[in-house]
């Protein structure tokens, strides 16, 4: 009769998988790996259902001490069915659960939703793709995810052309650190524009700390700079900017004009 530990030993070598490796896969120690194949512990619900799928056998063939894969269950009896389908049950709030639209544009779903909640698992991890893409990792026109890249992207970690994020790279970025072409943020790194607390901007930067061509803010430090000190009016943050850039898009001109005069 092989025990638990005995039967996981022998898949994970058949799978030519290391201690460390397995543990990788679950998101566990290898300590943990170690107690288990020793004998000295037994691993959680959640990593019993993760086991069975990852080696492709039951969970009853797992715990029970056997050497076979247990009988089908309408040989074994009503209790084993009735096992087998509240393992099913809860296996299920750990699946990856997807859905596709059958429309098309491009060649591309509309729309694509893909959620795990055991990702670090390999075979969970997936992405949703498509014009409207949202899931744990997504990539689409319109992004929506932990991570996520599109034209149009929010996520933790986020990049596009517009793109709001913890963690936000793209032409324009949002988020507390925001790096990109325009930036605004706490902490924002923009190659020409960025507004925030710590603004460094290859044009303007404008923020409590602020350093680029042209800067305005309480500590600013640049070729043209505006410092705040006791405060400043819109309108005079906006004519200096205009002084300097005359080029500059309105829209954007009255945006940075309205964060000189209200960052501090």
């Amino acid at each position: 009769m092989k025990t638990f530990s005995e039967k996981l030993i022998a898949l994970r070598r058949q799978a030519g998988s290391s201690q460390k490796q397995l543990a990788d896969r679950l998101g566990v120690t290898r300590q943990s790996v170690s107690k288990w194949e020793s004998g000295s512990a037994m691993p959680e619900l959640s990593k019993l259902i993760a086991l069975s799928e990852l080696f492709s056998v039951s969970i009853d063939y797992l715990v029970k001490d056997q050497l076979e894969e247990p009988e089908a269950p309408e040989a074994s009896g009503v209790s084993t069915a009735k096992l087998e389908k509240q393992v099913e049950e809860i296996t299920s709030y750990f699946r990856t659960w997807e859905w596709t639209s059958k429309t098309k544009l491009f060649g591309l779903p509309l729309v694509s939703i893909c959620f795990s909640l055991y990702p670090h698992i390999p075979h969970h991890r997936k992405a949703a793709r498509g014009i409207i893409a949202i899931g744990n990792i997504a990539a689409g026109v319109v992004a929506l995810g932990l991570l996520s890249a599109g034209i149009f992207s929010v996520g933790v970690i986020s990049a596009g052309i517009i793109a709001i994020g913890v963690l936000a790279f793209g032409m324009a970025a949002l988020g507390p650190v925001a790096i990109g072409l325009l930036a605004f943020g706490p902490v924002a790194l923009g190659l020409w524009y960025a507004g925030g607390a710590a603004a460094l901007g290859g044009k303007i930067a404008v923020g409590v700390a602020a350093v680029g061509e042209t800067a305005v803010g309480y500590d600013a430090a640049g070729k043209h700079v505006l410092l705040w000190g006791g405060g400043l009016t819109q309108q005079e943050v906006q004519s200096f900017l205009q002084q300097q850039h005359p080029r500059l898009w309105t829209p954007l001109l009255k945006f940075l004009s309205f964060l000189g005069a209200n960052i501090h």
